[in-house]
């Protein structure tokens, strides 16, 4: 009986705990129901304006489509959640490069505990707020102003604070998933904007697969199986660890001597897990946003020419990015003087290093390679798709590729850990009452 419950659980028995589970359940049933009602809310369409005429200008627009991808068609669409939960996105990567470089701000996130992460995450929530309105802004007066039904300040001030509010909305339905409910919200968020243009590119794929053209046939079945390899490869990166040895020296616990006892440190490969692809693919969105909302041809065409979805300088600054974002998040989860510290003070050691500055180095090193390597895999596996893509004639993908994908299978993996984390501390709980 002991050997059944120490042995993992299997699908079928997870999806029953999951069901029997009252505290799980009600966490699966909040993030569902958050979920549809945001996704209903790009419905809802913003007074005074001709959507039809916006959504056919737009058709076709590879810039747009890579934010509107993000928005899941909102922007096309042009509903109350339009913006979605980018400015949230943006507003988290400006405090916490902030958060880096200034020092009062990495003393509160360090040093502060729980105070001080609420503080961050209070001044991330007013960020969120004033980019929120910049970018409404930019969106209504660029884009908006030739489809107003009647042009005027009241108007610019109205689909301002429409679109403010409800990105700020979206902001407050992702925390609250991510608090009370199950997995990270502002991914989820962006997951299922993702999921909701699947179908429509999938079913494009078909009826492409379907015209009986070989070079198009031949195309399709050539990305499908790219999209396959790099799923199993995304998978590789995520549950990639490197175990360090550690050991524990002897010692005695009033009259029992413990012996000596060795486990191991767990370094993932990939520490910043699908966030340094949202952050780098938000990034990249803004110069698309700039060049869109400016009426001038020659900074809109520059802007879309060399750094558009299609362009090499795109695939080569998203490379650049994802390497910066993975080392960014990789110094702000793991802090190898903490790790040195924390096995002193539990007596325990690596073989072969001493404990305290030599430990630190050492972690320091084998994490720098983990990232690194993790890193360089992971923005190979989001380009070289893109670039097969752009050299076969079938361009349904365009906007979908490598970083929907990327993000689809990372968040997937991440929230169906966090779900299995809670069976096991049910089964644990069960077992300790018994």
């Amino acid at each position: 009986m002991v050997e059944s419950r120490d042995r993992t659980p299997t699908a079928q028995e997870t999806f029953v705990q999951m069901a029997q589970a009252a505290g799980l359940r009600g966490r699966l049933l909040l993030t569902i129901g958050i979920l549809i009602f945001v996704r209903l809310g790009i419905f809802i369409p913003i007074p005074g304006i001709d959507r039809a005429a916006f959504s056919q200008a737009i058709q076709g627009n590879s810039a747009l489509s890579f934010v509107d991808l993000f928005a899941g068609g909102g922007l096309r669409t042009l509903g109350l959640f339009a913006l979605g939960i980018l400015p949230f996105i943006n507003a988290s990567i400006i405090i916490q490069l902030l958060t880096a470089a200034i020092p009062t701000l990495e003393d509160l996130q360090k040093n502060e505990g729980e105070a001080g992460r609420r503080k961050i995450s209070q001044y991330t929530r007013y960020t969120a707020a004033g980019w929120a309105i910049v970018q409404s802004t930019l969106l209504t007066i660029g884009l908006l102003r030739p489809f107003a039904e009647s042009w005027s300040p009241f108007f610019v001030v109205q689909t301002v604070l429409a679109l403010t509010a409800g990105s700020m909305f979206v902001m407050w339905a992702g925390e609250l998933i991510t608090e009370r409910g199950v997995g990270n919200g502002a991914s989820l968020l962006i997951f299922l904007n993702i999921v909701a243009t699947l179908p429509n590119t999938l079913g494009q794929a078909f009826d492409l697969a379907q015209t009986g053209d070989r070079a198009v046939v031949s195309s399709v079945v050539i990305l499908l199986l790219v999209f396959l390899a790099m799923v199993v490869g995304i998978v590789f990166v995520q549950e990639g660890t490197r175990r360090i040895p550690i050991i524990s020296a002897r010692r005695q616990v009033g009259k029992r001597m413990m012996l000596e006892r060795s486990s191991y440190l767990p370094l993932r490969l990939n520490q910043g897990g699908v966030m340094p692809i949202i952050f780098a693919s938000t990034v990249l969105t803004i110069p698309v946003i700039i060049a869109q909302t400016f009426n001038n041809a020659n900074v809109a065409n520059f802007i879309s020419t060399y750094l558009g979805p299609t362009s090499i300088w795109h695939n080569l600054l998203y490379f650049v990015l994802i390497l910066f974002f993975s080392f960014f998040y990789a110094s702000l989860i793991m802090q190898p003087d903490d790790m040195s510290k924390n096995l002193k003070k539990m007596g325990s050691s690596i073989p072969g290093i001493r404990p305290g500055k030599a430990t630190t180095e050492y972690v320091e090193r084998v994490l720098n390679r983990l990232t690194f390597l993790g890193a360089i895999f992971l923005a190979i596996v989001a380009i070289v798709p893109s670039i097969i893509e752009n050299a076969t004639p079938v361009k349904v993908f365009q906007g979908f590729g490598a970083t929907s994908l990327l993000i689809l299978v990372g968040v997937a993996i991440d929230t169906a850990k966090q779900i299995q984390t809670y069976v096991i501390s049910q089964r644990y709980e069960g077992m300790v009452k018994e």
